[in-house]
Formats: structure tokens, C-alpha cells, sequence
């Protein structure tokens, strides 16, 4: 009788001692999701300009999950969710993805978009505290900007000579879409702005059976509105993605045709003021790389 109280005892001890861990993380036998969300460009963008105004606006929404089950164990979810290590052995569809950590081409997102602030008097910025807050919120984003552009001096970045490039791709690109050269703009851009912009062109197609578009140079303005740098291992801060975002004010003519030829929209003898606001991406660490359009920002 003694020992079987005892026995009890001892059993209610043990079950007070585990029940809260097993509460938290579940049977050692259960199987847990682990989710790696990975967000494409999530932004309102245009392909082409009429009358100041874009014609074909544009939008994705859609997110990437790589879903896998694995036996619940302990796990460390590092820097936003961008390093996942685990006891388990993964499937093989999960370990080939965790290369993207060491291959990885591209973010896939427009880290911290550009917005226009709203202005604020001198008075309420230095005599209110919301004027104190607001400064110390534009001070933060000023120094974001100073260290990303400090990080691509180091690799011998040059403004003029970004810029030069800049206007450069702003051309080809605007040419390569008008031309429906898919196999061309794959390389100056990343890969979902691809897609992106194979749902643009396709689109389009089904309006108007052909295009011209033409930049009338130089370009009227340009200016970099923001920088930002993307690490994906906090452990290597070289091992970096560096988003510039530029501000283009350029002429541009613009005629679409219909399969008989005839004009159905625009007028190529006309100049059109247009404001672009594009995002380009470049590598840190990876051999040769070089800028590409990853985003376009729609104010």
C-alpha cells in the first residue's frame, strides 16, 4: 500500500515537471511546420506612359513558403528567420533550398520602400515632441542611407559613374519591354521582376499588338532618394545585398498600335514629362556582380 502511494507521488511529480514543456513544444513524437516566408516584390508599378499618367498599372501580391515537416527539436531562428538550424536531418527539398544562405541571388523584396515624409514646420519639429520624434525617426533613416553608401565605397562605388549606368539601364530596360526582348531583360533584372514584368508584357500584348517608345536624352533629373543594405548572415555583414533607389525625370514619346498598324494610343511626335522611381540591386559578395532592376515604386 506504502509503495504504491509512493508510486503515485512520484508519478503526479513527474507529470507537474514536464506537462509545462510539453505545452510549449508538443510531443516529442508530433511533427511541427517550419515556415520560411519569403516575400516577393510586394508594390504597385507601371509599364508604360501616356499623357504623364501610367497606362498598365500593375500588381503582385504573393509570398513564397517553403513548408517542411521535421520532428520537433530544439531550433534557432536567427536574423528573421533568414538562418534555420535544426538536430533533424531535413528533407531533401528543404536541404537543397538552405543554400540560398551561400547562392542566394537576390532578397526578393524592396527592403524598406521609399515614401515621401510628410514636411513639418520648424516650430513643431524643435518645440513639440512629435517634432522631436519625427527628427530623430529622419535622422535614423539618414544614417541607414550613409552606411549603405559606405559600404559600396568600399568596392569602389562613384555616384556620377552609378548614375551613368543607371540611365543606361533605365533605357534598356524601358526598350526591352516595349520589344518584348524577355530573353534580354532577364539579365537586368532580378528574378521576380521577371516574372513581374512577363505578366506586364503579356498583358499588354492582349491590348496593343506593338509599341515604340523612345527617351529623349539627356535625362531632365536624377538623384538617389534612398539607400539600404540587406545582410543575410549576421554573422558576415559583407555578405550584403545594397538597394539604391532613384528618382528619374526624363522625356519620353510613346505610340501603341494595333495589329492592322494603326494608332490606337499615344503620339511618337509628342514629348512626354515622365517620374520614375525605380529600385536597382547589387551584390556584395558575389563575383562579378553588377546592378539590376529589382523593384518599381508607384507614389
Amino acid at each position: 500500500m506504502a509503495f504504491g502511494r509512493l508510486r503515485s507521488i512520484h508519478n503526479l511529480y513527474r507529470t507537474a515537471e514536464i506537462r509545462p514543456f510539453s505545452y510549449l513544444l508538443g510531443s516529442s513524437r508530433s511533427y511541427s511546420i517550419v515556415t520560411i516566408n519569403v516575400p516577393k516584390i510586394n508594390c504597385r508599378a507601371t509599364s508604360y506612359f501616356y499623357k504623364g499618367h501610367n497606362v498598365l498599372p500593375w500588381t503582385c501580391r504573393s509570398t513564397m513558403t517553403l513548408r517542411s515537416s521535421m520532428p520537433t527539436e530544439p531550433w534557432i531562428l536567427l536574423n528573421d528567420a533568414r538562418l534555420l538550424t535544426t538536430r533533424a536531418k531535413a528533407p531533401a527539398q528543404v536541404r537543397q533550398m538552405g543554400a540560398l544562405k551561400v547562392s542566394m541571388q537576390s532578397p526578393g523584396i524592396i527592403y524598406e520602400p521609399y515614401a515621401p515624409r510628410e514636411p513639418i514646420s520648424f516650430w513643431k519639429r524643435w518645440f513639440t515632441r512629435n517634432g522631436w520624434r519625427r527628427t530623430k525617426e529622419d535622422i535614423v533613416l539618414e544614417l541607414k542611407s550613409a552606411y549603405a553608401v559606405a559600404k559600396l565605397r568600399k568596392i569602389g562605388y562613384s555616384r556620377q559613374k552609378f548614375y551613368t549606368e543607371a540611365v543606361d539601364l533605365y533605357k534598356e530596360i524601358n526598350s526591352q519591354i516595349a520589344n518584348s526582348a524577355k530573353a534580354s531583360l532577364r539579365k537586368s533584372v532580378t528574378e521576380n521582376m521577371y516574372s513581374a514584368l512577363k505578366n506586364e508584357i503579356k498583358q499588354r500584348e492582349s491590348k496593343w499588338h506593338k509599341v515604340y517608345w523612345e527617351m529623349v536624352e539627356p535625362v531632365v533629373k536624377i538623384r538617389t532618394l534612398r539607400a539600404r543594405m540587406i545582410s543575410i548572415d549576421r554573422n558576415d555583414m559583407n555578405k550584403a545585398f545594397i538597394q539604391l533607389t532613384l528618382e528619374f525625370l526624363t522625356k519620353q514619346k510613346f505610340e501603341a498600335y494595333d495589329s492592322k498598324g494603326c494608332v490606337v494610343a499615344g503620339d511618337k511626335d509628342k514629348e512626354v514629362l515622365v517620374r520614375d522611381i525605380w529600385v536597382f540591386e547589387r551584390s556584395l559578395f558575389h563575383p562579378g556582380a553588377y546592378w539590376r532592376l529589382c523593384g518599381r515604386i508607384s507614389l
